[in-house]
């Protein structure tokens, strides 16, 4: 797909200045030694119109305004995990040409079959900052007593990345969101077992694990996220308090999106050379761009869920 390289119109420039200016006070520099790890599901991340500004029959109504936002906010990460990238994907590589040429993707293929909502999972990541290890893996269940067993509906991809010294594995994964909160739960128990044995392996590829995507938690205490948390995954408490979606206020709350590592009986990290600084967080972009769209309209341009991100800093053991 041909970058349109086009002045942008006047309501663009402005919505990307104050966007910059949110994101100069939200998100942490990069440096030297710190890492800036973020995952986001774009809703419906597959075709895009090519105009500045959808019109009321085009379709997307993604345009190349909401793209320009997009790309702003993906470039303040040095990798960040996407969830809902479609089959088709030219929004992916439109944003590409956006981030610039140092940025790379890695994308798994669609998980075929209705509850795979035509989906792939993907990373975007900024080459002067990290670099793929090599490992790339989806994670298959293994059989049960010799019977297979049911797959994941979207089946959560690993790769590996370094940065500097340090190495670390991502996996992300979309969970199946079904017709009852009770459907999502054999995925999450699986996901976190299958995690967690990998994480315990000696001698395998998994220093620095950490998961992150959309795992479709609705509170923090309920029966999913005491799935999602029983083998030692810890989500940062500076997340906790954070909305997940556009839609979220005061009287409804959710925990759907997530970024966790492991952590021993004691409580003790099994981060080796990444040290957690504290530091995490959302994008809320709401206020800044789109500001006379209802939330509906911007969730099809930009998306229903916010980013969320955390930082690392780096160092040899």
């Amino acid at each position: 797909m041909t970058l349109i390289v086009t002045t942008p119109p006047t309501a663009v420039i402005e919505d990307l200045l104050r966007l910059r200016t949110a994101l100069d006070d939200t998100v942490p520099s990069k440096d030297d030694v710190n890492l800036l790890v973020a995952t986001w599901n774009v809703r419906a991340f597959g075709d895009l119109t090519e105009k500045w500004t959808a019109g009321p029959q085009d379709s997307p109504k993604r345009d190349l305004h909401a793209m320009a936002c997009i790309a702003e906010i993906v470039s303040r990460f040095d990798v960040l995990a996407l969830q809902e990238v479609r089959r088709n994907t030219i929004a992916l590589q439109y944003l590409l040409g956006l981030l610039g040429p140092s940025w790379r993707f890695i994308t798994s293929d669609v998980t075929e079959g209705p509850t795979g909502n035509g989906e792939r999972l993907t990373y975007l990541y900024d080459t002067t900052r990290v670099q793929p290890s090599g490992l790339v893996g989806e994670i298959v269940l293994p059989p049960a007593t010799g019977t297979p067993v049911p797959q994941f509906a979207r089946t959560p991809y690993a790769a590996g990345f370094t940065r500097g010294t340090a190495g670390f594995v991502l996996t992300t994964v979309h969970v199946l969101w079904g017709t009852k909160a009770a459907d999502r739960l054999p995925e999450i128990t699986a996901f976190a077992e299958w995690m967690h044995n990998w994480a315990k392996r000696p001698d395998d590829w998994n220093e620095n694990l950490l998961v992150l995507g959309d795992f479709n938690l609705d509170r923090i205490g309920d029966p999913l996220y005491e799935a999602f948390v029983s083998t030692g995954l810890w989500p940062p408490v500076e997340l906790e308090d954070v909305p997940r979606t556009i839609f979220d206020n005061d009287k409804t709350r959710h925990f759907y999106d997530q970024i966790a590592w492991f952590s021993e009986l004691d409580g003790t990290t099994m981060l080796t050379t990444l040290t957690y600084t504290g530091h995490a967080g959302h994008v809320d972009f709401l206020p800044h761009i789109l500001t006379d769209l209802t939330k509906q309209e911007i969730s099809w341009r930009i998306s229903d869920h916010y980013p969320l991100w955390t930082e690392f800093t780096t160092h040899t053991p």
